[in-house]
Parts: C-alpha cells; sequence; structure tokens
C-alpha cells in the first residue's frame, strides 16, 4: 500500500465533477486499500477519490476513530447516489484534509438516504444519521465538485480568506502529504 498525495482547496480537481465508475476491478481495489492508508495516516474518517487526484466516483469512511462510532465497519461507496434527505438540518462543526487547519459550522440534513454499489458490485441502500449522515454528505460534495467554503455564508468565507489563501499556495505545514500544485 501506499500514502497517496492530498489534493487541497484551489486544485481544479476539487471543482470537478467526478466520472461514474464502469467496472470494478484490481486497479480501483488497490487505489481504495491507498486512500485508506493515506486517510488512516493523516488522521480522517472520509476520503472522496478526488482528494487524491482520481476523478472516480467514490469515497471510502471509517468513523471508528470518533466517539460512539468504534465499531463502525469501514465502507466505500461507489458511485453513490442520496436519494433522501430528512427535513431536519443540523448545524455541526466539520474540518477536511483538503483544508488543513480549517473547521467550519455548516448546515446539512440530519439524516440521508443514499444508494452506492460496494465492492463486490451489489448495489446497497443505506439510511444514516448523525456523524456518519454528515459524513456521507460531506464525501459526496467532494464527488460533485463542492466543498467547505462552497457550504457557509459569504461572510464566514470572507473571514477564512486568509488560511484558504494559505492552503491554496501551500503556506500550511500538514502531518499528512499533501499535492504539489
Amino acid at each position: 500500500m501506499a500514502i497517496l498525495p492530498i489534493n487541497v482547496y484551489g486544485d481544479k480537481i476539487l471543482t470537478q465533477k467526478t466520472k461514474l465508475i464502469e467496472k470494478i476491478d484490481d486497479t480501483l481495489i488497490a487505489n481504495i486499500a491507498n486512500m485508506f492508508e493515506t486517510m488512516r495516516s493523516a488522521d480522517g474518517i472520509g476520503l472522496a477519490a478526488n482528494q487524491v487526484g482520481l476523478g472516480q466516483s467514490f469515497f471510502i469512511l471509517d468513523l471508528s476513530p470518533a466517539e460512539g462510532y468504534e465499531d463502525f465497519k469501514p465502507i466505500v461507496m461507489i458511485n453513490p447516489e442520496i436519494i433522501e434527505f430528512s427535513d431536519e438540518n443540523s448545524f455541526v462543526e466539520e474540518g477536511c484534509l483538503s483544508l488543513p487547519f480549517l473547521r467550519a459550522e455548516v448546515e446539512r440534513p440530519a439524516e440521508v438516504k443514499v444508494k452506492f454499489l460496494n465492492t463486490n458490485e451489489q448495489e446497497e441502500i443505506i439510511e444514516a444519521d448523525g456523524l456518519f449522515a454528515r459524513a456521507i454528505q460531506h464525501e459526496f460534495d467532494h464527488l460533485i465538485g463542492k466543498m467547505i467554503p462552497d457550504n457557509i455564508t459569504p461572510a464566514m468565507k470572507k473571514k477564512f480568506q486568509k488560511i484558504l489563501y494559505r492552503i491554496m499556495n501551500r503556506q500550511v505545514d500538514t502531518d499528512y502529504l499533501i499535492s504539489d500544485k
């Protein structure tokens, strides 16, 4: 397995919609393993393919480091589609490996239902709430070219302008590998 460099805010791939996966093959499985290694080495709980330079529609989650989720089984969602959102929303502070040192309150639906393929090419539908629902939505946003700054008020985004500039220009020191420009 290999640790992959993580793309950061300002990288074009993070603003583009990813392409659906047509075939689950050995290359995809190897990329998934590398992504889990990368995410864990960066102390993350989720990682979308485009965050490591892959323009494909999938993400991984492992919430087990989070309090209350110790028994969570790592999951891969290929070609995910959120098919239902709850009417109830919640505001929770989020972070992102592509936005080192930036944390912001983001409003999202409290519950979701998501349809996806697993690595055995079987379709699954999962209902999620709490951190699981939030992580699904956060990673799904990456796949459609959205990030935390796209989900906050213009005033809040202005408040983060300096750190966004520093991230974009690689003027941040991280404990994990970030991509070159």
